[in-house]
């Protein structure tokens, strides 16, 4: 059997391992534009901050390790086209500039994603940034030192904790975002409230609601940023205006969204027969809603990439789908998220309702303990938990992994109050907070 796999970041490193212990008969072939893969892009902001001193270390494996497995493993190759019909690539040799053909039985396409670029007048000038890959991560470092003034635009999980980051090296920071809430896709007001607050308290300003108009600079370097209100300074700017999947290469080829993320079934199949797909690529079953969403996230695509390879001869493993289970470290605010926040919810047009829960996180007896605040969004007609969201200074972020199984197994509010938790007074109290939301539900239902 002959496994092509295509792109090699986090779906293709998980497909291409667990090819080569599944199949010791197979000829694996790996196909990479970049000289590196499995580059943890979470980490650039750690980076950044000087908390990570060596970006090697945010590698978790290398063309070395892949080689060493026996994957015929091709670096600085592109793939300019596929054949599916009869099953044949054409490559390019970005060293060489050679270009040849190749053919395969069976395709994992794990061609990722890449940053957002809108066409707006100045983009292209120098000092305006991506932060995607190792090299993205080693010109913003190069540039550090040069610039006072940098401005962040786009405020998902990536713009936020670059801000924090440039803020912790000293430098000017503005945040941009044409939404009114930062991290608004995963949180509602009651949590983006704390960290903003969080972010403004440390000296970032915050321009939210605000469109950006276009840049402006002098010998190609940006000087500052007009946007729908008012103009800010910048002597380095860095976009994070989300994701877009690789995907034009199979346009009008295989069954997508209509952003370019394709399709799979639970098995990871395409609609082409032995083509497969995993990663930010494509689009993953989003239970919540019971549809396909684009979701891209590492958590994501090293499962979709290790089911990939096992489904190559047979159907052995079916995904679960995903509750777009997050979490980010804002300061000193640890917060986590699972499927809908309520303000999504009611977007969708969901009939939802919600229990917040406000208290601390151990015995008041202990002698330290700290406050804590959880949210869990539920259908009003039934009570089936479709999200959760936590944010305290204690790290309790675990609790929302239990609340992606709690979403996942299809649960209600009423189970939720009395699921088994241990009682630890260093931990927690008699009550789960997980309980007293339910408990909560059952009291309001009551009333």
């Amino acid at each position: 059997m002959k496994i092509v796999i295509i792109g090699c970041t986090h779906a293709g490193t998980a497909a291409a391992i667990n090819s080569s212990k599944l199949y010791k008969d197979a000829e694996i072939t790996v196909y990479e534009r970049n000289d590196n893969i499995s580059f943890l892009s979470c980490g650039i902001a750690l980076h950044v901050e000087g908390v990570v001193k060596d970006p090697n270390g945010l590698f978790y494996s290398s063309p070395e390790q892949l080689r060493s497995l026996g994957i015929n493993t091709k670096m600085r190759h592109n793939v300019k086209d596929v054949d599916f019909l009869n099953k044949k690539l054409l490559v390019e040799n970005l060293e060489t500039n050679e270009t040849f053909e190749d053919s395969y039985d069976k395709l994992i396409i794990t061609t990722g994603s890449w940053p957002v670029i809108p066409k707006i007048e100045g983009i292209h000038m120098d000092n305006i940034l991506l932060s995607k890959n190792f090299y993205h991560a080693e010109e913003i470092i190069k540039k550090m030192d040069e610039v006072k003034n940098v401005v962040v635009v786009g405020a998902g999980y990536i713009g936020v904790e670059l801000v924090e980051a440039f803020r912790e090296q000293g430098k000017n920071v503005t945040l941009i975002d044409i939404e009114d809430r930062i991290l608004s896709r995963y949180l509602d007001k009651e949590f983006t409230d704390i960290a903003e607050s969080a972010l403004k308290e440390h000296g970032i300003k915050l321009a939210l609601g605000e469109k950006v108009i276009k840049f402006e600079g002098e010998n190609n370097k940006v000087k500052k940023i007009i946007t729908s209100k008012r103009e800010h300074k910048a002597d380095l700017v860095i976009l994070s205006m989300g994701f877009k999947p690789n995907t034009d290469l199979f346009k009008n080829k295989l069954k997508m969204l209509e952003n370019g993320a394709i399709i799979v079934d639970e098995y990871m199949r395409t609609s082409e027969k032995d083509v497969f797909a995993a990663g930010d690529s494509c689009a993953v079953y989003y239970n919540p809603l019971k549809e396909y969403e684009y979701i891209p996230l590492a958590t994501n695509a090293v499962r979709m990439g290790t089911i990939a390879a096992h489904n190559l001869k047979e159907k052995r493993l079916k995904h679960l789908g995903t509750q777009g289970t997050s979490g980010i470290k804002i300061y000193e605010n640890n917060i986590a998220a699972t499927g809908l926040t309520e303000t999504m919810a009611k977007s969708q047009g969901l009939d939802v309702e919600s229990i917040i829960i406000t208290e601390n996180n151990r015995p008041e007896f202990m002698p330290t303990y700290e406050k804590l605040i959880f949210k869990v969004v539920y259908k009003k007609k039934n009570g089936k938990i479709l999200g959760a969201q936590i944010c305290s200074k204690a790290d309790l972020t675990q609790s929302i992994n239990t609340m992606s199984v709690v979403i996942q197994n299809k649960m209600k509010m009423e189970e939720l109050a009395f699921i088994d938790f241990f009682f630890q007074p260093h931990f927690n109290k008699p009550w789960n907070f997980l309980n007293t939301a339910g408990l909560e539900y059952i009291n309001k239902k009551m009333a």
